[in-house]
């Protein structure tokens, strides 16, 4: 059902008489298994399929004595040394391996295995795809199942077809006049949304939140939270998201935020879940709504920026602490000049190194309580 992006492929493998070794990646429930054993099938009758978190190296040995092609489901969940283990037996042609992944291969597939593999990448069946596979699956139940119901069923699945499946044979046990969208809320059992906590959908979503917070869009990143937290990512990981905006993005437009943030982290750790996503949502709303500067985050990329070109400058010899007699003789700290010593707490001073004299890094800007901040500095400094 679906994947056309992948049958051209499908059919240069289909004329050969010995398919190349494949790795199948694509969400959950998308057809990766069922693919490999119509294609293993199609091939060969000495077949073998194991799932890596069930099995071992001791156990793969045995197998490969019995089998010409081994589907292996979840291979991302194999160590680096397992997958090691693959490389002479493919180098030397002595199996055929069909293996799948829910996460991205660049991260999860040692880059000499997955130079042996063809890569297949299946993309998630869309509603109407989903439509037909459920219109099937009431034949094939013989159950009848309203397609408003179907299409309610097809919204809380995630695209995975596996768990809509589910979803129907459960429904064949339910009495006809309760299989209308209202009544069926309260007897479906409760579900996990799907989400890949470790995979691109982790980052996708922690950047789709950051950069709705960043953008000022509350309703968005409301949305993103609640998709995160509902697909089961961990709300500390979320925390150390929003810190980091918060300082970044909000910055000095308003300081409170990233007490805010911090906070937020202290009381998930004190509650916990479920209840932690009430000072989750009030947090990622503050931050969508605070004003924005990034001028502490880009002041400090222009100081990197300067010590990787120039390396580190000497400091002034007025700053150096006169720690020793001799110290005191060479002049450390001779100069110096304490500025409480001064009316305003402030004097006109060189703290910069010599080289540097006059340079400016921290360019403020315009936002929030920012200008407060350094108002009586702009006339002294000329911000």
């Amino acid at each position: 059902m679906g994947q056309e992006q992948v049958r051209p492929k499908l059919n240069t493998f289909l004329k050969a008489k010995r398919p190349p070794s494949i790795l199948f990646f694509g969400p959950p429930g998308c057809g990766k298994t069922t693919l490999a054993r119509i294609l293993a099938g199609h091939f060969s009758s000495r077949v073998v399929h194991l799932s890596a978190p069930e099995t071992g190296v001791a156990s793969l040995k045995k197998v490969i004595e019995e089998c010409e092609i081994l589907i292996l489901d979840e291979i991302h969940r194999f160590s680096r040394t397992q997958q090691d283990f693959f490389l002479p037996l493919l180098e030397k042609g002595e199996i055929i391996l069909f293996a799948t992944t829910t996460e991205n291969p660049s991260f999860s597939i040692t880059r000499q295995l997955l130079s042996r593999l063809h890569l297949l990448r299946l993309s998630p069946l869309s509603p109407e795809e989903l439509f037909t596979i459920a219109k099937q699956g009431t034949t094939l139940l013989e159950k009848e199942i309203p397609d408003e119901t179907l299409r309610f069923l097809i919204g809380l699945c995630g695209g995975d077809a596996r768990s809509l499946l589910n979803l129907l044979e459960y429904c064949q046990e339910i009495e006809d006049e309760d299989l209308i969208p209202e009544r069926l809320k309260k007897l479906l059992p409760s579900l996990v949304h799907p989400g890949d906590r470790t995979g691109d959908s982790h980052y996708e979503m922690a950047s789709a939140l950051i950069k709705s917070i960043r953008g000022s869009d509350a309703d968005a990143a409301l949305y993103y939270l609640c998709a995160m937290l509902e697909s089961g990512e961990d709300p500390r990981f979320i925390c150390r998201r929003l810190i980091i905006s918060a300082a970044e993005d909000i910055g000095l437009a308003d300081p409170y935020a990233l007490s805010l943030a911090t906070s937020c982290a202290q009381a998930i750790e004190m509650i916990g879940m479920p209840e932690g996503f009430i000072p989750l949502a009030e947090t990622v709303v503050y931050l969508s709504l605070a004003p924005k500067s990034n001028s502490t985050y880009q002041a400090y990329l222009e100081v990197k920026k300067e010590i990787d070109k120039h390396g580190i400058r000497p400091v002034p010899i007025h700053l150096k602490n006169p720690s020793t007699r001799l110290q005191r003789e060479w002049g450390y700290g001779r100069t110096y000049k304490y500025p409480h010593a001064y009316p305003g707490s402030w004097v006109d001073q060189q703290y910069l190194p010599d080289e540097l004299k006059g340079k400016r890094f921290y360019r403020p800007k315009r936002e929030g309580k920012e200008p407060s901040l350094i108002e009586w500095l702009r006339e002294k400094k000329k911000y």
